[in-house]
């Protein structure tokens, strides 16, 4: 059986978000984050909508990703939601303004996520690293383990997808072993999901401890080289556009 790839999941591919260098890709997420939040007014924010349906089309990413990346924090955004909705103090009732207020911060929330997913979907971990590694190469000079945070957020992205398939296997062998993990109520259930999550935590343990036996064995120091050239003319042209469109948006 076909699994469904992991929301967020590197898909290879050859679109323009994926022929972007990983640097312009890092400083637009991070100018795309800041234009989410800072955006205020309503022609603002359907900007930054517009360039988020721009994203997804250019990358070929499915909104339906977006919900499905959205999901692990659909509980918490709900909470959020009523507790700003529902009023328990004085007058009882619901509060139209709470509940505006707090959808605009679930909608900014939503974008967020993403443009999130349209760059991990698009850019290899590797790239990652290497793009992280470019933009924090002046901390050097100030003794600041560039290589080694490079390297750690590397392996993070490379463990995500891992861990998913890793939990779901166990869970299918415990279902195959007579376990429900879904039936009773609320505390029921958590036992027996502790059923995964113990085995889930020592085989994470394991893998982490093979990768560090392999990384001591090939005598790796904690810096890499940096092999990034200079920006082409088109890299430099999309960070301008998506720096303009930023700008606008929060002016708006």
């Amino acid at each position: 059986m076909v699994r469904p790839p992991v929301p967020g999941a590197f898909v290879p591919g050859d679109t323009m978000p994926h022929r972007m260098d990983p640097r312009v890709k890092l400083v637009v997420l991070l100018v795309s984050t800041l234009a989410s939040f800072c955006a205020s007014a309503p022609w603002g924010m359907l900007v930054v909508c517009a360039g988020l349906a721009a994203a997804l089309v250019a990358s070929r990413t499915s909104p339906a990703t977006v919900l499905l990346g959205l999901r692990p924090a659909a509980v918490v955004l709900a909470i959020s939601v009523l507790s700003n909705a529902i009023v328990l103090v004085g007058q009882p009732g619901v509060s139209l303004e709470g509940l505006t207020r707090s959808a605009v911060v679930v909608a900014r929330i939503a974008l967020v996520v993403g443009f999130a997913l349209v760059f991990s979907s698009t850019t290899a971990p590797p790239a990652i690293a290497d793009g992280i590694a470019a933009l924090m190469a002046p901390l050097r000079r100030v003794g600041v383990p560039v290589g080694a945070l490079a390297m750690s957020a590397s392996v993070a992205l490379r463990f995500i997808p891992l861990t998913v398939e890793e939990a779901d296997r166990i869970r299918c062998a415990q279902r195959a072993r007579g376990a429900r993990l879904d039936e009773g109520g609320p505390v029921r259930r958590l036992k027996g999901w502790a059923q995964v999550l113990v085995p889930l935590i020592v085989g994470l343990f394991r893998r982490a401890d093979e990768l560090a036996q392999a990384m001591t064995d090939r005598c790796y120091t904690g810096e890499q080289t940096d092999m990034m050239g200079s920006l082409s003319p088109r890299d430099v042209i999309v960070l301008l556009g998506c720096v303009a469109w930023a700008v606008t948006a929060i002016l708006l």
